[in-house]
Parts: C-alpha cells; structure tokens; sequence
C-alpha cells in the first residue's frame, strides 16, 4: 500500500513522522512524504532543529487516489501550517469523502477539524486540542490510541511520542483491514 505522510514544510515532530514511517517500510508498504512545497522539510525535536527530510511528492500535485491511506505526523507548528493551506485541507479531506483509512497523533488533528472531518467522530489527541475537538463536533478520550469506525473511514489517533509503539502497531493492522 502507498501511505502519505503529509507534512508542512517545517515544524513536524520528527520521532512522529519516522517511527511510523519505518513501522510501514518495516511493514512492507511504501511511505511517501508530501509537503505543501517541494524540496526538503525541517523536522524538529519539540522546538530544535533536528533532521531534513526530502519531499517525494507536492499536496497539489498528487491526490488521495494515489494513496490507500493518510498518516498526518504532529509537532505544534505542523499542523497549524497545514490547515492554512487550502490545498492540504482538501487533500486530507479527499481521503475522509473516499472513505480511506487516517492515522493522526498528538497535535495532527487541528488539521482534521479544520477540514471538519471529526463532527460524530471519537478520537484523541494531545490534551491541549481536547476544546478544538470537542468544538469541532468530535468527542475527545484521553487513551494511548483510539480507533473511531463511526464514518465512512477508519480513524486512528493517539496523543503523543510515548504513544508511538501502539500507533504504529495500530494503524497498520487497521489500514490492512480497509485494504481488504
């Protein structure tokens, strides 16, 4: 399977994006970094710099038809530059509208509300998003991951780093069953 890995330029919690990322290439599926602009993106350790990742493929380029699910990494300024970009929004919302599988940890669902996927859905997230949530129309749990099925597509969150191992083992098992 292809899985995005969608990313703002700078501001993506790296050990978000990585272990997921390892966990599909481990997994045999094929990760593919899309970012809003071509070239590298900037990981970071909470607030420092950390590593440069290259850009495979450009939001308004590519399309969630290429893709058989989403994963939307976190990191505070990462998805707060996502949901300003319009064309980010659309994309991650394409693949709620054909009822494809997202994975979204810790700070990542402020761009699912944005694109105002999570009304009548349960997730969980890092706590500091539970009133965007729950505003949003969502119900917000405070549990390691969470897999919510009530909507056209399976989505699975979870609410930080330390979370990791069981998102990983998570999203997979589930974008293996959308996959049939």
């Amino acid at each position: 399977m292809r899985i995005a890995f969608l990313t703002a330029p700078e501001g993506v919690e790296q050990v978000e994006l990585t272990e997921p990322w390892q966990a599909a290439k481990d997994a045999g599926h094929e990760p593919v970094l899309v970012s809003t602009q071509s070239g590298e993106i900037q990981g970071f350790n909470h607030l420092d710099k950390a590593d440069t990742f290259p850009v495979d493929e450009v939001v308004g380029d590519t399309s969630a038809d290429s893709f058989g699910g989403l994963v939307l990494p976190g990191g505070v300024a990462n998805p707060d530059f996502l949901r300003t970009d319009e064309k980010a929004v659309a994309f991650v919302k394409d693949f709620f509208d054909q009822g494809r599988p997202v994975a979204a940890i810790c700070h990542a669902p402020w761009t699912l509300v944005e694109a105002d996927v999570v009304r009548g859905r349960v997730l969980t997230s890092w706590p500091s998003l539970r009133t965007d949530l729950r505003n949003a129309g969502a119900t917000w749990v405070d549990e390691q991951v969470k897999v919510c099925d009530h909507g056209d597509n399976v989505l699975v969150t979870s609410r930080k780093p330390d979370d990791l191992k069981a998102f990983c083992e998570t999203f997979l098992a589930e974008f293996a069953k959308a996959a049939g």
